[in-house]
């Protein structure tokens, strides 16, 4: 902030379809004011994974959970608490955490996100909701992103009740993100996430991930 740059993490859903569609509805407030959000992200993670991520205590939600807890403090800002649940499964490999559940804490809402390194169908599983009192959304799969949504009365071109929605058709994942960060470097625009949402971002994934933050 002080020497004016600009910095793009690389958080893997920002630019998604089904992640843009649901801003863009929480910003018109479709959706009411929200109560719960929840997330699953998984793989099953090669030993070699393993050995690769042992050095990080957070394990897997600190390698992945951090794009979903990104979309997380993107709709509820930073959580007022957060509670860790870290299982390590295989003790007698390694330490590494590949199990775990993540709780989010709000004045008016609560919030979860899995991250499991042992599901064997853990990309297809992947997914994001969120739901207020006026209507929810879920986002399953993640990549390619299929959305259905449910509203309590007609919004815009959607009628009341459940209904799919028509993406964006999406070529690669990050594509999104360099054609925003060009437009940011030809000074057409400021980049949506600012320095304060990535430290909250960051604090936010290593008290999820059971890491310190001092």
């Amino acid at each position: 902030q002080r020497q004016n740059r600009t910095i793009q993490m690389g958080y893997m859903f920002r630019y998604n379809a089904g992640f843009e569609f649901l801003f863009d509805i929480l910003k018109k407030g479709w959706l009411g004011e929200i109560t719960e959000v929840s997330g699953m992200i998984g793989k099953l993670g090669s030993n070699q994974l393993r050995d690769e991520l042992i050095e990080f205590p957070g394990g897997g939600m600190f390698e992945l959970g951090c794009h979903l807890i990104d979309a997380v403090v993107t709709v509820l800002g930073k959580p007022d608490a957060v509670q860790s649940i870290v299982r390590r499964t295989k003790p007698e490999r390694d330490q590494f955490a590949d199990n775990q559940l993540a709780v989010f804490e709000y004045s008016k809402a609560i919030g979860t996100i899995r991250c499991n390194h042992l599901d064997p169908f853990g990309s297809p599983r992947r997914q994001f909701n969120v739901t207020g009192d006026q209507g929810t959304i879920e986002i399953r799969p993640l990549e390619v992103p299929r959305a259905r949504i449910a509203l309590d009365r007609d919004r815009g071109s959607f009628r009341k009740g459940f209904q799919d929605v028509r993406l964006a058709r999406m070529t690669g994942r990050y594509d999104g993100s360099f054609r925003d960060l060009a437009k940011v470097i030809r000074g057409e625009k400021t980049l949506a996430w600012d320095a304060e949402h990535d430290l909250a971002v960051h604090e936010t994934v290593l008290r999820a991930s059971g890491m310190s933050v001092d």
